[in-house]
């Protein structure tokens, strides 16, 4: 059976070959970035989650940001060096603290949507797979009935034998359009879940970041005395 489908093969037409050849390399490439995505999501939402856990371990600000440093490729530390950065840039103009809190929040809003754009980044190879593969599997069951209907044209003859070729290449080039459609499909689909629970964490981790960006304003915050202490 392998013989006779790789002899299928060689005989076909020009166009039947070059659709086949176009599909497996389209199969080949989402594969490989089915693995390269697997292994940079599972490895972002793992560092998402500890480096979440140590900045809110740490006694302050400066050493929760620290703990994040040592590890420049976490989702976390683009972020937290946008809320940084803005935080810095907002108390040195002088700032009140509602206004430092304000602008913290959207510059850790826009580092969150960023890593989010960088991990959904050639997913759309995926989707453009998962699209296209089966009309291009298709493009080759038309070519390979019309390749028969010639045949038979030809030859003047409707026998099994005169069709059976064109029947054959168009069925294959359908079955690898799916073959590689289906798993372009599925492996979209889990990508953006695991993306999606990765934008959770980074959303909580802005979250805890303004926290501490609040509470480090209010420990900075001049005491006034009016009967009892205020802060």
């Amino acid at each position: 059976m392998e013989f006779s489908f790789i002899n299928m093969i060689a005989q076909a037409s020009l166009v039947a070959k070059l659709v086949l050849v176009l599909l497996l390399l389209m199969s080949v490439s989402s594969w490989a970035l089915m693995i390269q995505k697997a292994l940079a999501l599972s490895a972002a939402y793992r560092k998402s989650r500890i480096g979440t856990e140590h900045f809110e371990k740490a006694a302050n600000l400066r050493e929760a940001v620290q703990s994040l440093g040592a590890d420049p490729a976490s989702p976390l530390y683009y972020v937290a060096h946008q809320g940084v950065l803005e935080f810095n840039r907002s108390k040195e103009m002088g700032n009140a603290s509602e206004v430092v809190v304000d602008n913290v929040r959207r510059a850790l809003r826009q580092g969150v949507a960023s890593e989010e754009a960088r991990l959904e980044r050639s997913l759309s190879l995926l989707a453009t797979t998962a699209n296209t593969a089966p009309f291009i599997g298709l493009f080759g069951t038309v070519w390979g009935i019309m390749s028969s209907f010639h045949s038979i044209g030809m030859l003047k003859s409707a026998s099994l034998a005169t069709v059976a070729p064109g029947i054959s290449e168009a069925l294959v080039a359908t079955a690898i359009g799916l073959a590689v459609a289906v798993p372009a499909t599925v492996g979209f689909n889990i990508f953006m879940g695991k993306i999606s629970q990765v934008d959770t964490l980074l959303v909580n981790f802005a979250g805890v970041f303004l926290n501490r960006v609040q509470r480090e304003l209010n420990a900075n915050r001049p005491v006034q005395r009016a009967g009892a202490t205020e802060m």
